[in-house]
């Protein structure tokens, strides 16, 4: 219907929150967007190649043939009200600079670990407390393995008591949306203090 005004009949555009999908260097950020996702994710990944060399520390990651060079995105629906918006940043720091661009508007975040290198996430980290956004840790387990119990993950990272810490698979649908739900938790909380 052209012209017609959806609001003027009681219908009225979902909220949108800008959530920001970060961490280091192979951790899973493009798996995760693409796992909770309603829609084809964008996606600006290329294959690594020689120029990398010497760059980008494929230490505990060498089945890594792409990387995301500018960022992923997403989005789900929470019920008819809301819609996340999903931003993967890249975790190579050559691309790091785009970071500040990409949480203009977050309202929070999700810094993924990979406790076989925790220290690739430890940028991501440190960004958003700076900035003071909020942020949940997801602790994907590769091939299914989760190591180490989330308090001692939040200790040996360092953070307050009130930061969630949840063990995750960023291939699964149902494990990425309840990080996500514990986010809008924490978000939800904040605002009512």
């Amino acid at each position: 219907m052209a012209g017609s005004d959806h609001t003027a009949q009681g219908i009225s555009a979902p909220d949108t929150v800008k959530i920001l999908i970060a961490g280091g260097f192979g951790v899973g950020k493009t798996t995760m967007v693409g796992s909770v996702s309603e829609i084809v994710p964008l996606r600006t990944e290329e294959p690594l190649t020689t120029a990398g060399l010497g760059v980008d520390d494929l230490d505990g990651i060498p089945e890594k043939h792409a990387t995301t060079v500018a960022l992923d995105f997403g989005r789900i629906s929470i019920g008819q009200d809301l819609v996340l918006y999903l931003f993967g940043t890249p975790g190579q720091q050559r691309f790091w600079f785009m970071w500040n661009d990409l949480a203009i508007g977050a309202l929070g975040a999700v810094v993924l670990i990979d406790v076989r290198r925790p220290e690739s996430s430890f940028a991501a980290i440190d960004f958003f407390e700076r900035r003071k956004i909020p942020f949940v840790i997801g602790v994907n387990g590769f091939h299914g393995e989760h190591p180490y119990e989330p308090d001692v993950i939040r200790e040996s990272l360092a953070l307050p008591e009130n930061t969630p810490v949840l063990l995750f698979d960023a291939r699964e649908r149902t494990s990425c949306r309840d990080v996500l739900i514990a986010l809008l938790d924490q978000l939800i909380a904040a605002s009512t203090h």
